[in-house]
C-alpha cells in the first residue's frame, strides 16, 4: 500500500519528474504530482508524492525542512481534504464585496 504525503514550500520551476526524482532518493515513489493554477497555468507552490508505505516516514525525515531547487520544503502525511460545507468561507466570492457600480 502507498502513503501519500503533501510537499509544500515547491519552487515554481520544480517539475513532477524533479520532484519524483528527489523522493525517489528515499524509495519507491508510486507517483508524484504538482497542482497546477487553472487561471494562470503556473505551479500552486505545492503538491503531493505518493510513496510506498514503509519508505513514507523515511521520505518525510529526508525532505521535511530541506530544500530543493533553493526552497525549503514542508513535507508531512497528506490528510483528507475536508468537505466543501465544512471549509470555512474564503472571502465574498467575485472579489468586489458590495460595491455599486
Amino acid at each position: 500500500m502507498a502513503k501519500k504525503l503533501y510537499v509544500g514550500g515547491l519552487s515554481y520551476g520544480t517539475t513532477q519528474d524533479g520532484l519524483k526524482d528527489a523522493f525517489a532518493q528515499a524509495g519507491e515513489v508510486v507517483s508524484a504530482s504538482i497542482l497546477i493554477d487553472k487561471m494562470t497555468g503556473k505551479s500552486r507552490g505545492f503538491g503531493f508524492v505518493e510513496m510506498a508505505d514503509e519508505d513514507s516516514e523515511k521520505a518525510i525525515e529526508m525532505w521535511n525542512g530541506k530544500e530543493l531547487d533553493g526552497r525549503r520544503l514542508t513535507v508531512n502525511e497528506a490528510r483528507p481534504m475536508a468537505p466543501r460545507g465544512d471549509r470555512p468561507p474564503r472571502g465574498n466570492g467575485g472579489g468586489y464585496g458590495d460595491r455599486r457600480f
